[in-house]
Parts: C-alpha cells; sequence; structure tokens
C-alpha cells in the first residue's frame, strides 16, 4: 500500500459536479479511534450481556428502514443508484441487523463437543477484538450491513474505511449507529488514507480485516494483513456465467438476464457478466437483449422513468469500460447495441451487447463491471461448463434449463462459491455469500458470516 494521497468528496455521476469534501483524518485522529474501538471492546462492548447487544443491534438496523428514503438519496446523488434501488438497498441492509439481533442466541450457542469419560467439552464463539472493514461504493449500505451486522452482535468493534466516493454514505452510517445507542467506539468511520489503513492492519489492537473491492485492493490488504498475521476476509471480483441450456419462451429469458444484467447499472459483483447460451436459441437471444438496449435512453437516478438507464458510478469508471467494449471490437467482437459514451462530463454509457468474445480479448480475461451483456454460444452441456470454468473468477453462476434436474447436473460441476439453479441468484439475509480462486476466500451473511471473525474457542472440564 502506498501512501497516495486520497480525496474524500461527493460527485453526482449524472452531472460530473463535486457536492461536498470530506477531510482526511489525521494520524492523531486515527489513533484516536484505534484507541475508542479497543476500549469500546474491552470496557463497554464485548462484555455486555448478548441480550442487550442484540437489542441496540436491532435499534440501529430499524433506522436503515425508518431512514431509507435519506439513505437513498445520498446514494442516489454520491453513485448514480436509483432511488428505488437505493431505498431497497437500505432496507435490505435493516434486515441483516434485524437477522443476526434475531438469531444471535442460536447463532453463537455453545457446540456440544464428543469427550472422554467424565469430561465435557464445546466450542464456544467469542468475540476478538476490534475488526477493520473496508468498503465499497457500489451498495454504501448493504456491503456495511452484511460486515458490521454479525460482528456487532457478536461483540466485535468495527471500525470503517469505506470508499473514497460515498462519504456521505459512510458519515450517515455513523450517526446512525450513535442514534441506535451504540456505545463510543464500537462503530467508528474513519476517512483514512491507504497508508494509515496499512498501519492500522498492522496495528496490534486490530484483530482482522474485511475487504470487498477489486483484486488489486484484495492483494494489497492480504499482503499486509499476512505479514501483520491477522485474519482477513476477501470479496473480490466475479465474472458470472449465466447458463441458458434450453428455454420454452427465449424472449422472457433473455429479458430476464438482461433484468438482471442492469441491476445497480451492472456494477455489482456477482452480475451475470457471462451469458452462456445454447447455440439453438443463442441467435434469437441476442436480438431480443439488443432490442432491449437499443430502446433506451439516459434518464436521471432520482427521478427514473421506463425506458431510461443510468449513469456509472463516475466518468473515468465509464471510460474504463468502454476502453474494454473498443478493445473487443477492435479485434474482432460484435457489438450489437450501445457502448457509447455520452458527452459531457456526466457518466453515462449506453447499455451495450457484445457476441464473439474471443481469449485474446480484455473482455474475455477482465471483470465488466457496468452493463454490458456478453454472450457467447455454446454446443452443448461440456462446452458451457468448460466457458464457465474458464475464468480467474469463481463468485457465483446460475444454470438454466426447463429440465431442473439438467440444470442442477451442470450447476454441479461449477467452480463457484454460490451455484444457483433456475434463479439469478439465492438471495436472503440467512444466504451466505463468497467465492473461489481469484473471487476471494471466506464468507458474509448466513450462519458463516458470523465465524469469521470469532474466536471459536474449546472450553473442556475434565470430571
Amino acid at each position: 500500500m502506498t501512501d497516495m494521497p486520497l480525496t474524500y468528496r461527493s460527485v453526482n455521476p449524472a452531472t460530473g459536479v463535486e457536492l461536498r469534501r470530506y477531510d482526511t483524518a489525521t494520524d492523531a485522529e486515527v489513533g484516536e479511534a484505534l484507541d475508542r474501538a479497543d476500549a469500546a471492546y474491552r470496557n463497554a462492548w464485548g462484555t455486555l450481556p448478548l441480550a442487550e447487544r442484540t437489542a441496540r443491534v436491532a435499534a440501529f438496523g430499524q433506522l436503515f428502514h425508518d431512514r431509507a428514503d435519506e439513505l437513498a438519496a445520498i446514494a442516489t446523488e454520491e453513485m448514480g443508484k436509483s432511488l428505488k434501488e437505493a431505498a431497497g438497498e437500505a432496507r435490505f441492509s435493516g434486515d441483516i441487523f434485524a437477522y443476526y439481533a434475531d438469531q444471535a442466541a442460536t447463532l453463537l450457542a455453545d457446540q456440544p463437543l464428543a469427550a472422554p469419560g467424565g469430561a465435557s467439552a464445546v466450542v464456544q464463539r467469542r468475540p476478538i477484538g476490534v475488526v477493520l472493514g473496508i468498503m465499497p461504493w457500489n451498495y454504501p449500505y448493504y456491503q456495511v450491513a452484511r460486515f458490521a451486522a454479525p460482528n456487532l452482535v457478536l461483540g466485535n468493534t468495527v471500525v470503517l474505511k469505506h470508499a473514497e466516493s460515498v462519504p456521505g454514505s459512510a458519515a450517515l452510517i455513523a450517526d446512525l449507529a450513535r442514534e441506535a445507542g451504540l456505545p463510543d467506539g464500537v462503530y467508528t468511520n474513519v476517512f483514512a488514507s491507504h497508508e494509515q489503513i496499512g498501519r492500522i492492519i498492522e496495528d496490534p489492537r486490530v484483530q482482522g480485516i474485511s475487504l470487498t473491492g477489486s483484486e488489486r485492493a484484495g492483494s494489497a490488504v492480504a499482503a499486509r494483513a499476512g505479514a501483520a498475521l491477522k485474519k482477513c476476509v476477501l470479496e473480490l471480483g466475479g465474472s458470472d456465467p449465466y447458463i441458458v441450456l434450453d428455454t420454452d419462451d427465449v424472449a422472457a429469458a433473455a429479458q430476464q438476464a438482461w433484468a438482471v444484467r442492469l441491476s445497480n447499472m451492472g456494477q455489482a459483483c456477482n452480475s451475470n457478466k457471462r451469458m452462456i447460451v445454447h447455440e439453438s436459441i443463442a441467435e434469437a437471444f441476442i436480438a431480443e437483449l439488443t432490442l432491449a438496449a437499443k430502446n433506451l435512453v439516459p434518464g436521471d437516478p432520482s427521478d427514473p422513468t421506463p425506458g431510461t438507464y443510468r449513469p456509472l458510478s463516475s466518468r473515468a469508471a465509464a471510460e474504463s469500460l468502454a476502453a474494454q467494449i473498443q478493445d473487443a471490437v477492435e479485434q474482432g467482437a460484435t457489438l450489437h447495441a450501445g457502448g457509447t459514451l455520452e458527452p459531457g462530463p456526466g457518466a453515462y454509457l449506453a447499455p451495450a451487447v457484445l457476441s464473439g468474445v474471443t481469449p485474446q480479448m480484455r473482455a474475455y480475461r477482465e471483470e465488466l463491471f457496468g452493463p454490458v451483456a456478453v454472450v457467447y454460444s455454446v454446443r452443448d452441456e461440456d462446452e458451457a461448463v468448460a466457458l464457465a470454468n474458464a475464468s480467474a473468477y469463481g463468485l457465483g453462476g446460475a444454470v438454466f434449463s426447463t429440465d431442473a434436474e439438467r440444470a442442477r447436473r451442470v450447476a454441479e460441476r461449477l467452480e463457484v462459491g454460490m451455484a444457483n439453479v433456475n434463479t439469478p441468484a439465492g438471495e436472503g439475509t440467512q444466504i451466505p455469500f463468497g467465492g473461489v480462486k481469484r473471487s476471494g476466500f471466506g464468507r458474509e451473511l448466513g450462519p458463516l458470516g458470523i465465524d469469521e471473525f470469532a474466536n471459536k474457542r474449546v472450553f473442556y472440564v475434565e470430571g
């Protein structure tokens, strides 16, 4: 991690207009944040009875519901998410807090072990201390909730470094934590620099690190955490296969795939970035996607109307995605629709449909983090699986067929952390999320999410 200067600022991606800036933390402020987090763990939170912790965590989560419209407005102006999607994200974040608060006693119950003679043994789940979360901009509330909620219930205290482009969202979450009655230091937002984050990772008071972000960021954090002998959880990129083996309604299948791809303007780790379609329906599938793409025009994310699309998170993101598309076209791929940048400072890139992508192209190897449907035509199940697994990523994947057993058989062969049959994704507060290969390691959500930064202590009593 190099000491790169960071500027925490809100920029409206629809207009390119800067809305506000926030001061980067001083070294003294970072040190004070760690002091408070460590003191809160030892004196005010880690030792608090579970029922009292869960009550405050539940109150924290309820505020995500109560203030959903306010949270949505900030996310929309900072990263371009539609108001409807942003409000839904805020409410789902509240559901995550509620799940862990409601299920804490069950999830943290002692696990009996067989022991010899008259001994007794159990596995206890206990907190470990201060944990650091490094979160991305694409889901500014959901990503925080799935990291913070289980750790707060467990008894850990949280230091949160959010993305530099969503400081307003980060600040409001910290306000909600205080309003919910979390003691000082239990949840602390820090507008830290890269080098400060490196020092936080190395600080002996910090016991674990969770990052959701790019491969590059994951590699840097993992290297620093490994050198400091700290556990980390990494949720990185994805290039999820979306296999359509057959369908009774090609138009409906394509429309569903397109809706999934355009969710959050394609800026989701587990979006269906590679649509792998049987050759018997591929041409009609592409035609339907192309029609859908051509009918879209730029729109205002704060006032979305049918037939419009929203900006990406920044002009730089839009330009980067346009360059990936152009690279593919220059090497022979077919651009059926979209892929053009709107003029001006806004971050609008017309949703695109690509086919004919081959291994030498960037679009084959790299994650396309935006509204681009890449369609591959395959002859049979074996070719579909081989193509699906020919990726450095292994986050999620989905298989569709009118024969559910056939889809299940193919899904069993996917090298991913989340395999789905006849649905784009299995989602819910109780469903773990995470991947394999270069998509990272560790799990969030569900019963697995609370175990990542728990001391699974064996408690053995003789006689």
